[in-house]
């Protein structure tokens, strides 16, 4: 193959940026709201609602309907905070998210492409000549042909600061494989995030990929790792937690395990007085700090049960499985999560925090450094909306909790609890 004259966009991170005293944000909430206020039209979302009231715990969730959402794409999202307005950040965020991640021609709100190249060719023509992901490395269920034609997006390595193929597969959501190209699985939202700046975004989407590989490589596993102890002088975390817990909720904090020293925090929810199953939900966050770990564990566990009982009125496909199984049975297969473990007060988990985006971010890649082999960028941005969206890739990083036909050697290289033959799943009678 003769090579390509190709011009991928360099992404450079602002290092004169920096985050607003005592948080993690370039921007203060009312000013990223006044900022995106007035192009939610731009990109379909037509309502924002609180849907606090649904639940009794409190913690405000917030919802966004985008009814022009791509075909095989969700077009109802939430998002969850400490307060209203965080919430509803999160959850127009998630807007933008959803609706950048969609490939023109497919977008029914936004008519421009990114500036990234699409190229179809095999891997094994491509690779002669370009940085490439490989697509087994994507932790793909089935066999491929290294000349099979699939179809790649340019994108940035952070790790080697150069230009790099992905399979468009890995970028887009929800993915249709052009023309002969090779579909290699069903497309996902790990990796997408947004942000008032391109290296908030950054930021956000390499945590949501770290916290989506230590919890899968946990749940595969059913290791959850130690049990995090809150106390009063823990202050807003500590009282997040008493909206549950003075609500009969019971809650179990988990430091999942990592061979980073991120920390990803799992909180885990069993609602003892409606002994409902379809309220054992969880939550997870990751974070440099710990203490913004855990805040985003318990504001999602809270948006987790919101979004179960609003679904639960459309009779959703979860909603069904769970009643059908019971909250017994899902409890103990699910017990790890609920069992006691060592306890670790939020003291000793280790904050790595920074006071720039550019310094959380190189704290991020040094982390990554000894496990990965590259961490992936591809702007997802286009000029005519001012919020910035990006996809991050990290190769043979986890997602068993996002599909389960995905796993790949970092979860099997852990020591496997097995379930007991009669809390399994799909033994629900005896054969005849």
């Amino acid at each position: 193959m003769q090579r390509l004259s190709i011009i991928m966009p360099e992404i450079i991170i602002d290092r004169t940026l920096t985050f607003i005293e005592g948080t993690q944000r370039v921007l203060d909430e009312k000013s990223t709201l006044e900022k995106i206020k007035d192009i939610l039209k731009k990109i379909g979302v037509t309502r924002v609602a609180s849907i606090t009231d649904l639940d009794r715990v409190g913690i405000p969730v917030i919802s966004t309907i985008r009814p022009s959402a791509a075909e095989g794409a969700i077009s109802v999202y939430s998002g969850k905070g400490n307060t209203e307005d965080q919430a509803r950040i999160s959850a127009i965020m998630e807007s933008f998210e959803r609706c950048l991640a969609e490939r023109n021609g497919m977008n029914k709100d936004v008519n421009e492409d990114i500036r990234s190249q699409h190229i179809i060719d095999n891997f094994g023509t491509l690779m002669e000549n370009y940085h490439v992901v490989e697509p087994a490395s994507l932790l793909i269920t089935e066999n491929y042909s290294p000349h099979a034609l699939i179809e790649w997006i340019s994108g940035w390595d952070l790790l080697k600061n150069k230009e790099i193929f992905i399979p468009a597969n890995a970028v887009y959501h929800p993915y249709d494989a052009p023309g002969r190209a090779l579909k290699l699985f069903r497309s996902n939202t790990n990796g997408l995030a947004a942000g008032n700046t391109i290296e908030e975004a950054i930021f956000h989407g390499l945590l949501e990929v770290i916290e989506r590989d230590a919890l899968s490589i946990a749940e595969f596993n059913r290791n959850p790792g130690k049990e995090i102890i809150l106390t009063e002088n823990d202050g807003e975390n500590y009282e997040l937690l008493r909206k549950f817990t003075d609500n009969e909720i019971y809650v179990k904090l988990w430091a999942v395990p990592h061979d980073t020293e991120i920390t990803t925090v799992v909180a885990v929810t069993d609602d003892v007085r409606l002994k409902d199953a379809a309220l054992l939900v969880m939550g997870a966050g990751a974070h440099l700090n710990p203490q913004i770990a855990i805040r985003r564990a318990l504001t999602e566990a809270a948006q987790s049960r919101v979004v179960q009982i609003h679904g639960a009125r459309e009779d959703t496909e979860r909603e069904k499985f769970v009643r059908e199984i019971g909250y017994d049975r899902i409890k103990r297969m699910n017990r790890y999560w609920y069992e006691n473990g060592e306890q670790i007060p939020l003291k000793d988990l280790k904050d790595l925090s920074e006071n720039t985006p550019a310094e959380s971010i190189d704290t991020v890649l040094e982390q990554l450094r000894s496990i990965a082999d590259c961490v992936a960028i591809v702007d997802l941005s286009r000029e005519s909306i001012p919020v910035p969206v990006v996809r991050v890739v990290i190769p043979a990083f986890e997602m068993y909790t996002l599909d389960r036909e995905r796993v790949g050697i970092r979860a099997k290289s852990g020591k496997k609890k097995k379930l007991a033959p009669q809390d399994r799943p799909w033994r629900t009678g005896r054969r005849k």
